[in-house]
Parts: structure tokens; C-alpha cells; sequence
């Protein structure tokens, strides 16, 4: 009875994450403004921007959209994975929805972050005389981090679940 009683309780805690994943839209909106904040100012100084300003403009933007997309996947597989599934009663689903298990996202945030840092590191790399050569030293030595726990993520999952997924 009691033992029936904290499983259903535990089971039902799931729910807790439910407003975590909303405010995750929250974070995706207040990323949309600062896109939109961008594009009018790349479409308000295009013509007196250099091209490495407007290249730099741009990478940022495309940071925004990246950063975007994986709360986007955060956000609706791991809603799916640990709360409860989405149904779509539309014809516009999303065709990794409901495929996306906790190791697959993993590695799908770890391949993010790797797009990521390498576009702030070409943002860097761009701009590369005002930056003293120690701080891009360092802004290679953590990309390459970044890369390596990827890969050694990837590794690690295809060994651990590698009889799984051959079904």
C-alpha cells in the first residue's frame, strides 16, 4: 500500500519538469527578440558596414538560430522522454519527434555546442588583430574540448548501446 503510494507519487513528479520545459519557450522568445534586434540592425547599416562587420553581424544571428534550435530539441524531446507524449493532432509534426531517447539528444546538444563554439571561434578568428593571441589560444583549446567530449560522447553510446539500436 505504501510502497504502491510513493511509486505513483515519484511517477507523477515527472509533471514537475512540465513548467521548466515552458519556460525553455520563454528563453526561445527572448532569443527571437534579440534576432529581430539583429536583422534591423544589419538591415539598417548594410550600406555603411564594412563586410567584416556585416559578416560578424551575421554569424551572430546565425548563434541566435542555432542556440534556438536546440532548445527547440531540448525542449520537445525531453518533454516527450521524461513527461508525457506529445500529440500532435496537426499535420505539422516534427519528424524527429518522438525518436529523440535521452542518449540521441545528448549527443545532438554536444554536436550544438560544437557548431556553436565554432562559430563564435570564426567570429573570433575574423577579428582576429584585436584579439591578443593567448585569449584565442584559449578559444581554440575550448572548442577543441568541446569537439573531443563530443566525439568521446559518441564513442561511448555507440559502445553502450550498440545491441539496443540494432534492433
Amino acid at each position: 500500500m505504501l510502497e504502491r503510494l510513493i511509486e505513483k507519487l515519484l511517477f507523477a513528479s515527472r509533471w514537475l519538469l512540465a513548467p521548466l520545459y515552458l519556460g525553455l519557450s520563454l528563453a526561445l522568445m527572448a532569443l527571437a527578440l534579440k534576432f529581430f534586434q539583429e536583422a534591423f540592425h544589419v538591415l539598417s547599416h548594410a550600406l555603411t558596414s564594412t563586410e567584416a562587420d556585416l559578416v560578424l553581424t551575421v554569424l551572430a544571428m546565425i548563434d541566435i538560430v542555432l542556440v534556438g534550435s536546440l532548445i527547440v530539441m531540448v525542449m520537445f524531446s525531453g518533454y516527450e522522454n521524461f513527461v508525457s507524449r506529445i500529440d500532435a493532432a496537426t499535420t505539422d509534426t516534427l519528424g524527429w519527434l518522438g525518436k529523440l531517447d535521452a542518449g540521441t539528444l545528448k549527443l545532438k546538444v554536444a554536436a550544438s555546442i560544437v557548431a556553436i563554439s565554432s562559430i563564435h571561434l570564426l567570429r573570433v578568428f575574423m577579428d582576429a588583430q584585436k584579439v591578443p593571441n593567448d585569449k584565442i589560444m584559449w578559444y581554440v583549446i575550448l572548442h577543441m574540448t568541446f569537439v573531443v567530449s563530443a566525439v568521446l560522447l559518441g564513442v561511448l553510446d555507440r559502445m553502450a548501446f550498440a545491441s539496443h539500436r540494432a534492433h
